[in-house]
């Protein structure tokens, strides 16, 4: 399909994201991928989500939204499988959008009173977007034409002289202000000077008395849960106008500030985006690679281990990875696909029931699983339409080129055939095997059609801290932990490099708690082992904060990976007690899968104070 011309940016992406239909992912994600493709995308029935856009009669809910998530993640699963049944579902989709538009470009569900009002630039943003996805997946013009038609609509509304648009919609005005990011895409795809210009009147109003001051509040270095205070009235309600820590608009917010800063190379745009992302890093973002409560920042890193109400959103953790994918692209910095990583074998594979039929709004750290409630008056809610999109991102992150077209950098280790093009005439195919992360061996083998000079950069986990490289066999020197791994040579056909990381079970601390990680995924205990009260304390026993694992031979069904580990239970260390047992572990991402009533997990373990601070010595040994 014909590919638009677009605007070049000032400050070029470092790695491009690999073309989907380039890859074929195989192994657990693999799986795990596809069936959110057949399940909740081409499961979906899109005549629903289009419904309110003919009503126009909302005031207040956020029924817009669901259709532009959806036609994003549809959108990057077809360039994944290239299903032609998926693509009748899509076009379609496109089609009966663009027949609810208006004379005068407005495309939502609002009525005309209720215009700029809660949720309707938010949901204009969505349909935006999803219709700039399918007019890069087609070149249709008539798509484009009605993207502009919509813009030119807002600009009417919004803009200076008008309404400003950090007053309108929720959470000083992060939701609204979020359709940044399509902005600049029209623009990118249009050359029109007037939305430029109307992107950065948008970045200028955050910083007004009115704005949520995302840019300056950045540059302060304050954490993002202290960005605004809570509501503290009911006028200021948690999920009103005057909370600005939510942090999926805020994330939001700052996706299209990254795509500004390519455009006018202002450092300051570059800065405010990267300190926002550390203060997420350090503040909020869980053992499991999310974070939030109630869908908002709140200090959740130190207090991840306390059970907590409605955490880890999915469209968080959709938002959180994308944001850390865009960074990736733009800086070529490792932490992000180390971030990207963490978060999708855990939080993200967390979100969707072993049968691929729902996708949960919270995936908490304990207790059970259940799919979330049902939103606006529909059959659907936000995660469940938003989650496939995290899904569809991994084909294009597991393997990237550089964008001088001599770098290959693979960051995602898994069984993947792919094939990455160097030139117009030139293409490399790399094919991975492995079973990481169950264990840390992995083998990669090149093949050309003629001997070429190229750079294979392999992502060294920074969590990963004994390490070794080889090229047919021939160690490589310089592998650190946290960087990428990079080799430049002149590569043939059946050149094969080995890597082997460090995934030994690793215990995690924090106030009193315990956790077991293997390679980048949580562990948890699983009621459905059998092996005791899930929730009962326990000493972990460990070596320098290494555990053994030993891979266990109970298997159930819709259990990726289980491993037993040495464990005191309980209080009493007399008897019998005193002794470790063998106690399973799962990977989190299946700890309660099936989301019945009477499975529990747990993620931290509640470590029994020892005040003796020494080995227990039982009182009859001579």
């Amino acid at each position: 399909m014909a590919q638009p011309v677009q605007v070049k940016t000032s400050v070029p992406d470092l790695l491009l994201n690999g073309d989907p239909s380039n890859i074929k992912i195989g192994d657990h994600l693999g799986e795990r991928i596809d069936i959110c493709v057949e399940q909740r995308v081409k499961g979906q029935d899109v005549n629903h989500l289009i419904v309110p856009f003919y009503n126009k009669t909302e005031t207040h809910r956020w029924q817009s939204e669901f259709w532009g998530k959806w036609m994003l993640g549809a959108v990057l699963s077809y360039r994944y499988t290239q299903d032609p049944v998926l693509l009748d579902s899509i076009q379609k989709g496109v089609k009966d959008l663009l027949g609810s538009q208006l004379p005068n470009g407005y495309i939502g569900n609002y009525s005309e009173e209720a215009q700029l009002q809660q949720w309707d630039v938010w949901g204009r943003k969505y349909s935006m977007l999803g219709l700039l996805s399918y007019y890069d997946l087609t070149g249709d013009k008539e798509v484009l034409k009605a993207c502009r038609k919509m813009a030119d609509h807002l600009m009417t509304q919004v803009g200076p002289g008008k309404t400003n648009i950090v007053t309108t919609g929720n959470y000083m005005g992060m939701a609204s202000s979020s359709i940044l990011e399509p902005i600049v895409f029209l623009y990118r795809r249009t050359g029109d000077a007037r939305y430029l210009d109307f992107a950065k009147y948008i970045v200028a109003q955050w910083e007004t008395s009115e704005g949520p001051g995302l840019i300056s509040k950045a540059e302060a270095g304050v954490p993002v849960a202290e960005r605004f205070p809570h509501p503290v009235t009911i006028q200021q309600a948690w999920f009103g106008t005057h909370n600005g820590q939510k942090a999926y608009e805020m994330m939001s917010c700052y996706e299209g500030l990254l795509e500004l800063y390519k455009l006018t190379n202002d450092p300051q745009y570059l800065s405010a985006v990267e300190k926002t992302v550390q203060s997420i890093i350090d503040t909020e973002i869980n053992i499991a690679g999310s974070g939030s409560a109630f869908e908002c920042w709140y200090y959740g890193k130190p207090q991840q281990a306390r059970p907590t109400y409605h955490t880890m959103e999915t469209c968080v953790t959709m938002t959180w990875m994308k944001l850390c994918q865009t960074l990736l692209n733009l800086t070529g910095n490792p932490v992000y696909a180390d971030q990207m990583e963490i978060t999708a074998y855990n939080a993200l594979l967390a979100s969707m029931k072993d049968d691929g039929s729902q996708i949960a709004k919270y995936s908490p750290l304990e207790g059970q699983r259940h799919p979330g409630e049902e939103q606006c008056g529909m059959h659907i809610n936000c995660c469940n339409a938003n989650g496939p999109r995290a899904f569809a991102l991994l084909p294009q992150f597991a393997v990237m080129p550089s964008a001088n077209n001599n770098e290959v950098y693979i960051n995602l280790y898994t069984g993947f055939t792919s094939t990455v093009p160097l030139t117009t005439k030139k293409k490399v195919v790399i094919k991975q095997e492995t079973n990481y992360p169950a264990d840390g061996k992995i083998r990669l083998q090149i093949e050309t059609d003629k001997p070429e000079d190229f750079t294979v950069g392999l992502r060294i986990p920074s969590w990963s801290k004994n390490n070794s490289v080889a090229v047919n066999g021939e160690k490589i020197e310089g592998v650190n932990a946290g960087m990428y791994c990079k080799i430049n040579r002149q590569w043939k056909k059946g050149d094969v490099i080995t890597l082997d990381l460090d995934v030994r079970g690793r215990v995690v601390k924090q106030d009193g708690y315990a956790a077991v990680m293997k390679g980048p995924v949580v562990l948890a205990r699983d009621s459905r082992f059998c092996d005791g009260f899930v929730d009962e304390t326990a000493q972990i026993v460990h070596n320098d904060n290494y555990v053994e694992l030993t891979p266990s031979q109970y298997k159930l069904k819709g259990i990726w990976m289980s491993f037993t580990a040495p464990l005191v239970l309980g209080t009493d260390l007399e008897g019998e007690a005193r002794s470790p047992k063998q106690i399973h572990f799962c990977d989190f991402a299946s700890a309660g899968n099936t989301w019945m009533n009477d499975v529990r997990y747990r993620v931290w373990i509640t470590e029994t104070l020892n005040v003796r601070n020494e080995p227990y010595e039982p009182y009859n040994i001579e």
